[in-house]
């Protein structure tokens, strides 16, 4: 049996259907297409680019003030309430309701500009190219090696707790069609009111943070073991957790030797040894793979807008989950014990696929017209001599 040939043009249709679900009020009196305005988005989030550098070298688009024009009237809440309905939608496509471990993290896009309106929008990093300012979002993916789709995401403000951030991320993940089987998130989580939190939904795997005379004496090991730690004692805020506490040796890894201890705090996970706690945890290594696939189709801007900052933030991973579908469902190749994905359908040949066909939709300009003087006589007469 033949097998049919992908189109380009079908995955653009499935990317600018995507963004079509998103709202997009316009300036009151506006006659625009929408569809323009999210082609535009799309072209320069495949490119990498601005959305100035795609309408000047395109035919068919509107001009980069008009639709930034149109991208400023987007209300914040709505989109994102809107986007984690697609992220759930396109969960439901490849994914089936087996119980699933997601894993959390911060994805931080450092920043040199001033805040849009308020201080508290923009939260502080590593320092990285000359400034540690950052526009901060929380993003969940599930633990799923052929599938690794993201399913819920949300801004974070500098002025408010990580606490406020982990709570309106779960209430995103508690409408997905499926069980969530554990929690996976880095240190950045480690505080009371995020762990209680994190708790109260499914078993929690983090590493902790090494502080205080407490910490210090049961990180003082040589055997791996389970104990219980107790966060604000003697306060009203005390919590106990159990504590994995591994051991293993660096084996010269990055010119280290000798014993390498870690903690993890691992609420209903006791059935299992340190070991497999480590273990488990060490998976969610796969979400920086994650994080470099979303950066290669974020556009580009200088606005300080911070809602069109997350706009181009949610579409790039759209945008990224739209690949993994269309690789897992439409191009692996059926096969005993799970589907092969093609190995030459990278995020970067689905990139070009979608930009060939916008260069069509949108009217690339291939040709410039000439001054018609061309180069002045006397630069010539100078090159001969």
């Amino acid at each position: 049996m033949r097998r049919r040939p992908a189109s380009r043009g079908l995955k653009l249709h499935l990317a600018v259907s995507l963004l079509l679900e998103l709202p997009l009020p316009g300036v009151e009196a506006a006659v625009f297409d929408s569809g323009i305005i999210w082609e535009t988005v799309t072209q320069a989030a495949v490119d990498q680019k601005s959305i100035k550098v795609v309408t000047d070298t395109t035919l068919k688009t509107y001009s980069d003030d008009y639709t930034f024009e149109q991208l400023h009237t987007i209300p914040a809440d709505q989109l994102e309430a809107a986007v984690n309905d697609l992220l759930a939608q396109q969960v439901t496509m490849i994914l089936g309701p087996a119980p699933r471990i997601i894993c959390f993290d911060f994805v931080d896009i450092h920043y040199h500009g001033c805040p849009h309106a308020e201080a508290g929008e923009l939260c502080h990093t590593k320092p990285r190219d000359g400034t540690s300012k950052c526009h901060r979002y929380l993003a969940g993916f599930v633990l799923c090696r052929a599938k690794p789709l993201v399913v819920a995401i949300t801004p974070v403000r500098g002025d408010e707790p990580t606490s406020d951030a982990v709570e309106r991320l779960l209430d995103h993940v508690a409408t997905l069609p499926f069980e969530v089987a554990g929690l996976l998130a880095d240190r950045g989580f480690y505080n009371g009111t995020s762990i209680e939190r994190l708790d109260a939904t499914a078993p929690v795997a983090l590493p902790v943070i090494r502080r205080g005379e407490q910490m210090a004496e049961k990180l003082d090991t040589t055997v791996p073991y389970w104990t219980e730690y107790v966060m604000y004692e003697g306060s009203e805020r005390e919590l106990r957790f159990p504590l994995a506490v591994c051991v293993s040796y660096q084996q010269g890894n990055r010119g280290k030797h000798g014993l390498l201890v870690r903690a993890y705090v691992a609420c209903d996970l006791t059935d299992r040894t340190p070991k497999e706690v480590e273990s488990l945890y060490e998976k969610r290594s796969a979400i920086e793979t994650a994080f470099r696939t979303m950066r290669e189709a974020r556009a580009r801007t200088s606005t300080t807008d911070p809602v069109v900052r997350l706009l181009f933030v949610l579409v790039s991973f759209l945008l990224r989950n739209l690949w993994l579908i269309v690789r897992w469902g439409v191009l692996a190749t059926p096969r005993r014990g799970g589907r092969a994905l093609p190995v030459w359908f990278r995020f970067e040949v689905f990139r070009e696929w979608v930009d060939h066909t916008l260069d069509d939709t949108l009217g690339r300009k291939w040709e410039a017209p000439t001054n018609g003087v061309g180069i002045p006589a006397t630069y010539s007469e100078l090159d001969a001599g």
